[in-house]
Parts: structure tokens; C-alpha cells; sequence
């Protein structure tokens, strides 16, 4: 018979001081009316991203149903079920930053970090995203690392804004 495991076994990049950070603010958040989403937020502050365990446990604390903890998660864009990078790169690939080559940003920046778009470099220093808008077409092509936005971007000197992380 196989061993059962812990969360954090079963989870990469979960620990427990994580897991017990959660469990408190679970226990804030529970019995208050609309505190799903406003709950999955911190959650992800804290853990850096919702895999099914965090779901699930997120879903006993409210005494709600593991799906709709899903459905909402799986709705919503600013939510993630895989682990990201401590800065995490998005590229627009909306039409205005697409016509003046996003996409041949979006490949050298996959070449310089040596991942493919939506992983998360070895160190987990860099994630790279594709979006569809970034709501900043004037300065398009544009990219984003955190909060910080990189306009006019040229493909050829683009990753150098990697450079400031």
C-alpha cells in the first residue's frame, strides 16, 4: 500500500508556513457572504498559485463544494493552477502589438529564459505569458513584468528588460 502524502509532498513549491498562513485566513474569511473570490486572491498571494489541493482545502474551510471553488478559479484569467515565476513576463498578442511583431518578442524572450510560454524558468525567477490585451495599445508592441509595463518594444532589444530583474 502506498503512503499517503502530505500537501506539501503532493504540492512543489507549497510549504507549510504557507499552508498555515492559508489556514488563517480561511478561517477569517469564513461564514462572510461573496468571500470566495476575495479568499482565492490571498490564497494565491500566499501560495503563488491554486493548484487542486489548495482548491480543495480552500473548499472545506468554507464548507463549499470543490467544484465551484474550481468553477471560479478556472474562470477567472488572474487566477493560475500552475505555479509562476517570481516575475512573471507577459507579452500582448492582441492585434496591435501582434502587427508590429509581439510574436517575435514573445519567441526571444522564450529563447533568452530557455522556456516554453507558460513554464517557469528552473530558478523560478521568470514565467513567460501570452495575453490578448494588455489595454495599452498606444505603446504597442508592449510586455509586462509584474507590475512594471515595457512600451514600444523592439523584437530585437527586448529581452533586455530582463535585465532589470
Amino acid at each position: 500500500m502506498a503512503e499517503a502524502r502530505t500537501i506539501e509532498q503532493a504540492v512543489e513549491f507549497i510549504t507549510t508556513e504557507m499552508l498555515d498562513e492559508l489556514d488563517s485566513v480561511i478561517v477569517d474569511y469564513r461564514g462572510t457572504p461573496g468571500s470566495l473570490i476575495p479568499l482565492l486572491q490571498r490564497a494565491q498571494e500566499i501560495c503563488g498559485y491554486l493548484p487542486a489541493e489548495i482548491q480543495r482545502r480552500v473548499a472545506d474551510g468554507l464548507e463549499i463544494s470543490p467544484s465551484m471553488v474550481y468553477g471560479v478559479v478556472s474562470f477567472y484569467s488572474f487566477f493560475t493552477m500552475k505555479p509562476r515565476g517570481k516575475h512573471v513576463v507577459r507579452v500582448c498578442l492582441g492585434t496591435a502589438c501582434y502587427v508590429k511583431r509581439s510574436d517575435e518578442i514573445m519567441q526571444n524572450l522564450s529563447k533568452e529564459l530557455k522556456i516554453a510560454v507558460g513554464e517557469v524558468t528552473g530558478d523560478k525567477k521568470f514565467s513567460l505569458e501570452g495575453v490578448r490585451c494588455l489595454g495599452a495599445c498606444g505603446l504597442a508592441p508592449v510586455a509586462v513584468v509584474g507590475e512594471d509595463t515595457y512600451g514600444l518594444l523592439d523584437p530585437v532589444t527586448a529581452t533586455d528588460i530582463l535585465k532589470n530583474y
